[in-house]
């Protein structure tokens, strides 16, 4: 068996890609089109703080070639973080009981309410055929002394008609006894376990990047992080904490490690989270480089007066 690897970042919006990476003066509406002329694999973070309105997913799908694809990251809601009321829709937010903070208390029927939303949405990416996977990426304080892997059951259950993907972010599920467990209950659930590429450290927030786990023969999930452990764990914003440029040998790893992935599962998703300046881009396409793949050259274009 050897999988189909799709290679992409996480996002295409970044400041730093908007800046370095894509052809100046280029409109905002015009960027997708222009990501997807490089790769055939996004994955959507804006959906992390906001659920998408259906005539933006619209757009997305009509900008996008027909064999496109889109990983879909879930509201926050979901994953264990604190969540500010103001990050729910309109409707949702005058319904939703709150802390001191403003913090939402998330019940039930408010995760249902919302994923009723978000799955609109994700309907019409499955209906354009361009639905990849849904990313749960779990908060640090996800962690094994608090929480037990039985409290993600009805999520999993509500979305049982989708390939959902799970990204831990605390080491503890990883280490020791604990890792076989964690492997076991995502498989049993059909879910698909994210591995990582993450700096050498042992702090909690930080993931083993010697986890190689297939739980999906559908799909393998691969997310970079870069490998700067100060930055990562020390880092005040996104752009500070995943500060890394990949270098070639390290991009040969990557490669290596996705083929590895492309023997147990039809097809690997592989993200480069390392979104400071246009490293991520630049890292993603020296991938597709080293696996072979059809890079299309910059295409031209004229500056816009």
């Amino acid at each position: 068996m050897s999988g189909k690897i799709l290679v992409g970042t996480a996002s295409w919006s970044d400041p730093g890609f908007v800046e370095r990476w894509y052809p100046k003066k280029l409109p905002a509406g015009e960027r997708l089109g222009w990501y997807a002329q490089h790769f055939d694999l996004v994955e959507v973070n804006s959906t992390f703080y906001s659920a998408p309105e259906p005539r933006m997913v619209e757009r997305w799908c009509a900008a996008t070639p027909d064999d496109f694809t889109f990983d879909v990251k879930l509201h926050q809601l979901f994953s264990f973080h604190s969540t500010p009321a103001k990050l729910l829709p309109p409707d949702l937010q005058t319904r939703v009981e709150t802390d001191a903070k403003g913090k939402v208390k998330p019940t039930p029927e408010v995760q249902e309410s919302l994923l009723n939303i978000f799955l609109r949405a994700a309907a019409m990416f499955r209906s354009a055929g361009k639905m990849g996977v849904l990313l749960l990426q779990l908060s640090p304080a996800f962690s094994p002394r608090k929480h037990e892997l039985k409290e993600l059951e009805p999520l999993i259950e509500m979305l049982s008609g989708y390939e959902l993907a799970i990204e831990f972010r605390n080491r503890n599920w990883v280490v020791g006894d604990q890792l076989q467990s964690t492997i076991e209950f995502v498989r049993k659930h059909k879910a698909i376990f994210v591995n990582v590429d993450a700096p050498a450290s042992d702090h909690f927030t930080v993931m083993r990047s010697d986890v190689d786990e297939v739980t999906n023969s559908n799909v393998a999930y691969l997310r970079l992080h870069g490998r700067d452990a100060k930055a990562y764990v020390t880092g005040k914003t996104v752009a500070a904490r995943f500060d890394y440029d990949y270098k070639e040998n390290e991009i040969a790893e990557v490669a290596q490690r996705s083929r590895k992935l492309g023997k147990e599962a039809r097809d690997v998703h592989v993200i480069f989270n390392n979104n400071n300046l246009d490293y991520a881009p630049r890292a993603a396409l020296r991938l597709r480089k080293a696996l072979g793949q059809i890079v299309n050259p910059a295409p031209e274009t004229l500056e816009l007066f």
